[in-house]
């Protein structure tokens, strides 16, 4: 939560919302799931992506600034290959829409060892993706959601498709 009572589960609403109703409009089956929802016990798709917002901390020596964004999958898939195209496709996706950039030296051990991870089918390609930072990136994340939502989007349509990411 930020001083000013933002919520990354506002940000993380909003974006999911407009990410499952473009993937629905666009004729895919997309389902809109709480981190904890009973239903992920054994989740089959042909991909699952955790929507998250980082940190309201300013961070002042960061290096690179606390802004951007970063995706990351669990350290021990059962589809490494998958996986790695998932992440692929969106970190090339979203970065092309925001213009924000991949901020990698930031992934954590919670990222990678995120419980939902756990909780679905292993054969199910899975990413976490963390959309900016709530400080620094706060005008795309509550004022341009939707560029937010599209590159997502535009993520998860490449990898479904089977488009190799440049």
């Amino acid at each position: 939560m930020c001083p000013d009572g933002l919520t990354e589960v506002e940000i993380n609403r909003d974006v999911a919302q407009r990410v499952v109703y473009i993937l629905q409009s666009l004729g895919y089956q997309a389902d809109l799931l709480e981190e904890f929802d009973p239903r992920l016990t054994g989740y089959l798709a042909d991909a699952l992506l955790s929507i998250h917002a980082d940190s309201c901390e300013a961070y002042p020596n960061a290096t690179p600034p606390a802004s951007g964004f970063k995706v990351a999958s669990v350290e021990d898939s059962l589809v490494p290959e998958a996986e790695e195209r998932l992440l692929a496709c969106l970190a090339q996706c979203y970065g092309e829409h925001t213009g924000m950039y991949f901020h990698a030296n930031s992934i954590t051990y919670d990222m990678t060892r995120y419980h939902t991870f756990y909780e679905i089918d292993g054969r199910t390609p899975a990413a976490i993706i963390e959309t900016g930072f709530m400080l620094a990136d706060r005008h795309i994340l509550t004022q341009r959601t939707d560029l937010v939502a599209r590159g997502i989007v535009d993520g998860i349509v490449c990898f479904i498709e089977g488009e190799r990411p440049q």
